[in-house]
């Protein structure tokens, strides 16, 4: 399977599969590079011959991220550069459910917990903070503030209920847990330039994985950072988005700059698999948890990619 979409006019920021469906994916979008103008969140079905849309939905300002609910299979939040997020049904394509804005810039982020409640989402802002919100509630619960530049990630452990991970321009990996105060948990000095993504390990409640300017990926094992577990070299440009397996904890994907998207193995620390199929930057990057070496990728080219990839599914 390879199968592409144009976003007609939008350039591609990042593209989720849903966990409820295997056929399904969407897709978040911004006008003119994100620096203006609208956004749009796309979802759509993959059928055998061709990617079919189901519902779309337009954003006064650029859309940057998206997570989907854990508790209901229609319920997408968004990222947008206004510092909103909002919540969507795709059953109801009059608009946003309900649009939460606490941060005074951009958010780059959000991420819904899988593990400690059905309703709490992280929200990460070019304003160096993050917020923890409950969906159904009208405020934040907490803000996290400790980070000295742009907060590029936020992602919930899937192991450890409360704990989560941060990547900032301030070339710092945080880890905190919300049971703590809004304290950081730890502070490792991951990459001597901005990190824009991180990821933990789906097999090992302990490993984080960072992706930074530098063009390096570097593992970490959070009870003991001061040198990486892994550093894994061979992207030319900026690494986006960095993404785990979800069936084999030895496997990590990044998308770069370079206009590629690479399958590392981590225990060798070797590129297995590179995948050139965009002629710009590489933005989204999704493995599906339904079928094995199935993967979605978008760009600034106005294209996404649903495809299989041989690597992606070596166990």
């Amino acid at each position: 399977m390879n199968q592409s979409f144009k976003t007609k006019a939008r350039h591609g920021y990042n593209i989720k599969f849903s966990p409820y469906f295997d056929q399904r994916v969407a897709c978040v979008s911004s006008q003119y590079y994100g620096i203006a103008g609208a956004g749009r969140l796309i979802i759509l079905d993959i059928f055998p011959n061709e990617l079919r849309p189901v519902q779309a939905f337009d954003w006064s300002d650029g859309l940057f991220d998206l997570t989907w609910a854990e508790n209901n299979e229609n319920v997408i939040v968004t990222a947008g550069g206004d510092g909103s997020i909002q919540v969507w049904d795709i059953l109801q394509p009059q608009g946003p459910l309900k649009v939460l804005k606490e941060h005074t810039k951009e958010v780059n982020c959000v991420d819904w917990s899988q593990t400690r409640n059905e309703h709490l989402v992280l929200s990460a802002s070019w304003d160096s903070t993050v917020k923890l919100w409950d969906i159904l509630q009208e405020k934040s619960l907490s803000t996290y503030t400790g980070h000295q530049h742009i907060v590029y990630n936020a992602s919930w452990s899937p192991h450890a209920p409360g704990w989560f991970a941060t990547a900032s321009g301030d070339h710092s990996l945080r880890v905190w847990d919300t049971r703590n105060n809004e304290a950081c948990s730890v502070v490792i000095k991951a990459h001597d330039a901005e990190i824009l993504s991180c990821d933990w390990c789906k097999y090992d409640q302990n490993i984080l994985f960072s992706g930074s300017v530098d063009g390096l990926i570097k593992g970490w094992d959070i009870r003991n950072p001061r040198y990486p577990t892994c550093e894994l070299r061979g992207h030319h440009y900026a690494v986006r988005r960095i993404r785990t397996s979800p069936f084999n904890g030895a496997l990590i994907a990044s998308a770069s700059y370079d206009f590629t998207v690479k399958i590392w193995d981590c225990v060798k620390q070797m590129c297995v698999e590179t995948v050139q199929h965009h002629s710009e930057f590489v933005y989204g990057l999704d493995f599906s948890t339904h079928k094995q070496g199935l993967m979605a990728d978008c760009g600034w080219d106005e294209l996404l990619h649903i495809y299989h990839c041989p690597a992606a599914a070596m166990i």
